[in-house]
């Protein structure tokens, strides 16, 4: 890709007054020289700026602050983490702790005074922001070990393009992307002989959600008080992908153009009709959050068969299922024995064709999710940059990576990582390279689709529990303008309310 002289210039920018003064010297030259079928001469002329920051000069005696997510730290793999750098790095002086921050601080207004961290863990799109508003380094992805063991489709998330050059930004860690949950044990206990057609020993509510559907009229069915699949409807970030298995997409040009708003293209609207009815077989707690909240607890006490949620909360459920069966009178041994037996994440079934989960003999589709890369970033206003690329290197080892995905049950973006972790893992990851995760887009136009896209499936849910003249989403028509109207709403947001 060439590297015009503007697009230089700007890079600069990114790194405001860091660079000022620089001159060619021999290592700008050199490296110029390397990449001579790629740049013009006028490129030649201007120093790196990736090199420039991350000249590999250790800084000494400095202390760097990491900001990671809360379920790392809760779980207490960012504990092992910052004491393995430690220790790897006492030679050096540099330590790393914890920022003590909120994990959605705001770099923007916190950076520029000092109050932000050095390190950043976060979501690909909250990342990406902070890069186009010049908050956070380029790094030198290429020269990192993890970089060939990491798929194109996730740098791809953390690269920005400034004039026809493309900077990497932040280095992918896990895939996130919605997983189904369930209960083994509360399977039926002809399940086996009823409930797996293709005999292939898994059950067909995890394969496929006709399945799903018609086991969550059952088992309501037989006790008012227990539910089969549960999920609050109004999150655009689990609902959405309903829409995107039938053609509905985020932005246009992959993303990257949000004057193309397409909720409503292809045939989403039969998505929007699979969510109506999956929220006829729960209850009205599936208009909110309420689901969201109480899920952990609801599913380790059988009131839930089944949910969605992404794969770092799996550490979460399984210490609710732990603390059920110990209240049954099993051991802490015992219980997390048979936790981790019974609880069963998975990837998402697969949905009709069309549309209809009553249909029998139905043709499917394999289901797409929004999802996400979360990795680190590197804040533009260190003072140790090196230092913090140090840390970066070392999160981002094969150790690491492996270790957090024990921990947390996450799906590491090395692929090496996610051979050896294997299972729900592997999957997940072969998901990603299949594109059927659509990953949130690295615009800073992505904001502007949650209050929309929430209003819309809010209004979806409630309708399930409508008298029947109140009902607003009779027919599929009525879904497609209701999804045309999201699109407009977000439309209006970027570009005429703003």
């Amino acid at each position: 890709m060439k590297r015009k002289s503007i697009a230089l210039c700007m890079a600069v920018c990114l790194c405001a007054g860091i660079f000022t003064g620089c001159g060619k010297d021999g290592e700008s030259q050199e490296t110029a020289q390397k990449m001579q079928n790629e740049q013009d001469k006028q490129e030649k002329e201007q120093p790196s700026v990736v090199s420039t920051v991350f000249n590999g000069e250790l800084e000494h005696d400095v202390t760097i602050q990491v900001l990671e997510n809360d379920t790392a730290v809760s779980k207490g793999y960012f504990a092992e983490l910052i004491e393995a750098f430690n220790e790897e790095y006492a030679q050096y002086g540099i330590k790393a702790v914890d920022a003590n921050m909120d994990q959605y601080l705001d770099l923007a207004n916190d950076g520029p005074y000092g109050y932000g961290p050095d390190v950043l863990y976060q979501a690909n799109d909250i990342i990406m922001q902070y890069a186009e508003g010049k908050h956070i380094y380029p790094l030198p992805a290429e020269k990192m070990e993890c970089f060939e063991q990491i798929p194109e489709a996730a740098w791809a998330a953390y690269r920005i393009d400034l004039e026809g050059t493309a900077y990497t930004c932040g280095v992918p860690v896990n895939v996130q992307a919605p997983m189904l949950y369930y209960r083994k044990d509360l399977l039926p206990q002809d399940w086996e002989n009823v409930w797996d057609e293709n005999g292939n020993k898994i059950p067909d509510m995890a394969e496929n959600w006709n399945a799903m559907y018609a086991y969550s009229v059952s088992r309501h069915a037989e006790n008012s008080s227990q539910y089969g699949y549960m999920k609050s409807l109004f999150d655009v970030y689990f609902s959405s992908g309903f829409l995107f298995t039938y053609g509905g997409y985020i932005f246009g040009n992959n993303n990257t153009e949000p004057a193309d708003i397409g909720f409503s293209a292809g045939e989403a609207e039969k998505g929007a009709w699979v969510l109506s009815q999956l929220a006829s077989t729960m209850n009205e707690e599936c208009i909110d959050d309420s689901i969201t909240t109480n899920a952990y607890s609801k599913l380790a006490d059988g009131t839930y068969f089944a949910t969605i949620t992404t794969p770092d909360m799996y550490s979460t459920f399984l210490e609710e299922m732990i603390l059920a069966y110990e209240e049954e009178g099993l051991s802490k041994e015992e219980a997390r024995a048979k936790a981790e037996e019974n609880l069963v994440m998975t990837t998402l079934p697969a949905l009709p064709e069309s549309g209809d989960l009553t249909e029998e003999g139905a043709s499917f589709l394999a289901a797409k999710s929004m999802g996400g890369i979360n990795g680190y970033a590197v804040s533009a206003y260190t003072k140790h940059p090196n230092a913090c690329l140090a840390f970066v290197e070392f999160a981002t080892s094969y150790e690491m990576m492996v270790r957090r995905s024990e921990l947390l049950g996450v799906a590491p973006a090395r692929n090496d990582a996610a051979d050896a972790v294997g299972g729900t893992s592997q999957l997940l990851y072969n998901n990603l390279e299949a594109g059927n995760i659509v990953l949130m887009p690295s615009i800073k136009e992505v904001s502007q689709i949650w209050t929309p896209g929430e209003t819309f499936f809010i209004d979806l849910a409630k309708d399930a529990f409508r008298p029947e003249e109140e009902k607003k989403y009779t027919d599929l028509d009525a879904m497609k303008k209701g999804l045309e109207g999201v699109d407009q709403q977000i439309y209006d947001a970027i570009f005429t309310l703003k």
